[in-house]
């Protein structure tokens, strides 16, 4: 019986006999170099065939004769001979290799927020690391990887969305925006599978029509996606999959991929909403802008749904404001759950389980009351976190000796038929119980101090929603004020 050997992948054919001696029959002497030395010597014999017997076999043996000039790769053999305890040049396979450390790929992104947030979002994403965080006008501009992606969308209170720009090019005429559209990789993050769609928006834009530009943008995605996939995508404008945004101005198109989804002030717990609901980033502005320090009291005596007493209790806790709701870059292609989920995990060890100072929210709608209750059970918070109760502003006392009011009065329609029955009893309240506090007021009526009698110290231009306001902020010092 024949003991089978394994067979080997690589083949080694064996020499001839021959080849293992001179021609004048001694035996040669092997260096133990490769391939390589071997091949080296080859060229060094058919460079030396000319030569004598005596110098051929002197030159083959890499030893130039005394009394003769050696060629030249003679002498850079002779300057380096093989020797047979050198090491081969492919390293061993267990060597370790020096592996080189790709660079991380970052991206422009263009953090939006409500007008005359601007400054404060930037602190807030330079506070979240995003040191370059630069604001411009309706939101932030900075760089990061696509981590930070995901933290930005996670982490930031005031931001609308988080869009990462994809291309950038000037255009002239509608056939540049497909042109753009049409030459960019979109394949890395969509494909024909999801549902997509496009928003277009401008500034100072010679384009004549808004709508078309619109529409050679998604022919040039869907055009893209065919060629390099072999379908398109289809049109969903309510859930899209994968949300484009196409920004025209004077000269130049910018394309951003979307990647909040949903606009971040849509936290997931907010369903009472009030008469006059206010955004949940603008109300974490106006707590910014206020300075509010979460270890102080914080009252809004016109709480309405309890938007603003709810943003600061998340606040207070450290609970991440993106932390229940979905996000747009979690359908796209080269989202890593393991990677959010671990994000997550982490912010949630940073939440706290109590406040430290009193929230109270105050509204003479006893259905506002219920509904800020119930908002604020949504929100994951106990009844004890946040006090809602009905109650007058003009008759309710602070719920400590100093601390923060920011609120949101009626004004416009929302106003009563006299306005002095609302004004001159609330700053008599004001003046005679607040002394020491931080009062702080958004209104669109720009009179609104004259009608308190309050000088303010600060007036912040703001927007909610189309509707042009002003963050008032007044300091109660005591015996500032005489009745």
């Amino acid at each position: 019986m024949t003991d089978t050997k394994p067979k080997k992948t690589l083949r080694l054919t064996a020499k001839s006999a021959s080849s293992a001696v001179h021609p004048d029959g001694t035996p040669r002497q092997r260096t133990g170099a490769r391939a390589k030395a071997a091949a080296q010597a080859k060229r060094q014999r058919e460079q030396q065939q000319g030569l004598g017997g005596q110098e051929a076999a002197l030159a083959n043996s890499q030893i130039a004769p005394s009394n003769a000039r050696p060629s030249a790769p003679a002498r850079r053999a002779a300057s380096n001979p093989p020797r047979r305890s050198q090491p081969t040049t492919r390293p061993e396979r267990n060597t370790p290799r020096a592996i080189p450390t790709p660079e991380i790929e970052t991206f422009p992104i263009f953090a939006s927020c409500p007008q005359g947030l601007e400054d404060a979002l930037s602190a807030e994403l330079q506070a979240l690391g995003f040191e370059d965080a630069v604001s411009g006008s309706a939101g932030c501009r900075f760089r990061t990887d696509w981590a930070g992606v995901m933290r930005a969308n996670l982490y930031s209170r005031l931001a609308t969305r988080i869009l990462m720009q994809v291309a950038h090019a000037p255009v002239k005429t509608e056939d540049d925006v497909f042109k753009l559209a049409l030459h960019t990789s979109w394949e890395r993050w969509f494909g024909p599978d999801h549902t997509l769609r496009v928003d277009t928006s401008a500034i100072r834009s010679p384009m004549h029509s808004l709508q078309f530009c619109n529409l050679r943008a998604k022919d040039g995605i869907c055009d893209r996606l065919r060629e390099y996939e072999g379908a398109r995508p289809s049109i969903d404008t309510v859930r899209p999959d994968a949300k484009v945004h196409l920004f025209l101005d004077e000269n130049s198109a910018t394309l951003y991929l979307d990647t909040s989804g949903e606009s971040l002030f849509k936290r997931g717990w907010r369903f009472s909403k009030g008469d006059a609901p206010i955004r949940e980033n603008l109300a974490a502005g106006l707590l910014a802008l206020s300075g509010w320090d979460p270890s102080q009291a914080l009252i809004d005596p016109y709480c309405g749904s309890g938007t603003i007493l709810i943003e600061a209790a998340w606040i207070a806790l450290g609970v991440p404001p993106g932390i229940w709701r979905p996000f747009a870059f979690e359908r796209l292609r080269n989202h890593d759950e393991d990677q959010w989920q671990a994000l997550k995990d982490e912010a949630r060890t940073h939440i706290a389980p109590k406040l430290e100072s009193p929230i109270v929210g105050y509204d003479l709608d006893p259905n506002a009351i219920q509904g800020a209750r119930e908002n604020l059970e949504r929100a994951g918070l106990d009844a004890d976190s946040v006090r809602f109760e009905v109650g007058d502003a003009r008759l309710v006392p602070p719920p400590a000796a100093s601390g923060w009011m920011v609120t949101n009065p009626p004004y416009g329609e929302r106003l009563p038929h006299e306005e002095e029955e609302l004004w001159r009893p609330w700053s008599q309240n004001l003046k005679q119980h607040y002394s020491g506090w931080q009062i702080n007021i958004i209104s669109s009526d720009m009179d609104l101090p004259r009608a308190l009698r309050l000088k303010p110290l600060r007036r912040y231009p703001l927007y909610n929603g189309g509707l042009e306001c002003r963050l008032f902020s007044f300091e109660m010092a005591k015996g500032s004020y005489r009745d």
